[in-house]
C-alpha cells in the first residue's frame, strides 16, 4: 500500500506507526484509517515485530480525532454499513502483541480513542485528553462511552462526555486513564525503555497476558478465574516457560524463542 498519511517503520522488534497529517494536527480521515489498518496487520503477521508503538508526527497533537470535514457527507447509512468491519481501536485490542501510545500533544474524540484501544499510554507533559464529539453534534463512536468509564469511572467519564471537556496529562494520570507522564524531550526514551522491559520477556507468554488482561473486562470474576487457570496451564506447553525456569534456576539471562 502507497502510505500518504502514515508513516510506518520496522525496526529492532519495533513497529512505529505515525499519524502524518500534522497540518490538520493529525485528524484522522478515511485514508488515513485504511493505512493504519493495513500497518497495523503487518505488524500483527510479521513475527519479527513483537511490539507496536503509535504517535502523531509533529509535538502538537497525537490525533485531535475524527476528519471534521469528512462529516457533512456522512449518513446514518453510511456508519451502519461500515458495522461488523475491523476498526483500528478493535484491531488494536485484537492484536496478540504489546501496543503502546507515545501521546505528544492533544488526543481528542478518536485519538482518545485510539490511545485507549493500546495497552499503554506514555504521554508527554502537553498532552490533553477528551472527548469533544458533543460539540459537533455525534456521540464518541470509537470506544469514548464503553472505554472510557472502565478507565475513569463512570462519573468523570459523563463529565468528560456531556462536557466536551479537555484534561490535562497530569489528570488524565490521577483518573488512571495513562501509564506515565514526562517531559517532552524524554517522551521517545521513556517509551522505549517500556518497550525494552517488554522485549526481555517471552512473546508468547507477553501474547496470554494480554489475553487474559482483555477477557476480564468482558467475563464475570469466576468465569474470568478460570479462563486464566486455562491460560496458566497453557504456559507450561510452552518451550519459553521452560527456558525461563531454568534460567532464573541457574541464574542468568532467558533465550526465548516465542514457542
Amino acid at each position: 500500500m502507497e502510505l500518504k498519511n502514515i508513516i510506518y517503520e520496522k525496526k529492532d522488534s519495533l513497529a512505529w506507526i505515525t499519524l502524518n497529517r500534522p497540518n490538520v494536527r493529525n485528524a484522522q480521515n478515511d485514508d488515513l484509517r485504511a493505512e493504519v489498518l493495513w500497518a497495523l496487520e503487518d505488524s500483527r503477521d510479521d513475527d519479527n515485530v513483537r511490539i507496536i508503538i503509535l504517535t502523531g508526527a509533529g509535538d502538537k497533537a497525537f490525533s485531535a480525532g475524527a476528519d471534521i470535514s469528512e462529516f457533512p457527507k456522512r449518513t446514518s447509512a453510511d456508519i451502519l454499513r461500515g458495522k461488523g468491519k475491523k476498526r483500528m481501536t478493535d484491531l488494536l485490542r485484537e492484536i496478540p502483541k504489546p501496543a503502546i501510545a507515545m501521546v505528544n500533544g492533544l488526543a481528542l474524540g478518536g485519538g482518545c480513542e485510539l490511545a485507549m484501544a493500546c495497552d499503554i499510554i506514555i504521554a508527554s507533559e502537553n498532552a490533553q485528553f477528551g472527548q469533544p464529539e458533543i460539540n459537533v453534534g455525534v456521540i464518541p463512536g470509537a470506544g469514548g462511552t464503553q472505554v472510557l468509564p472502565r478507565l475513569v469511572g463512570e462519573k468523570k467519564a459523563k463529565e468528560l462526555v456531556f462536557t466536551g471537556a479537555f484534561i490535562s496529562a497530569q489528570e488524565a494520570l490521577a483518573l488512571g486513564l495513562v501509564n506515565k507522564v514526562v517531559p517532552q524531550e524524554k517522551l521517545r526514551d521513556t517509551v522505549m525503555e517500556m518497550a525494552r522491559a517488554m522485549l526481555r520477556h517471552s512473546p508468547v507468554i507477553l501474547k496470554l497476558c494480554k489475553l487474559a488482561i482483555n477477557k476480564s473486562l468482558d467475563l464475570p470474576l469466576s468465569i474470568g478465574m478460570d479462563y486464566e487457570r486455562d491460560l496458566f496451564a497453557m504456559c507450561f506447553g510452552t518451550e519459553d516457560q521452560k527456558e525461563g525456569s531454568k534460567a532464573f534456576l541457574e541464574k542468568r539471562k532467558p533465550q526465548y524463542k516465542g514457542r
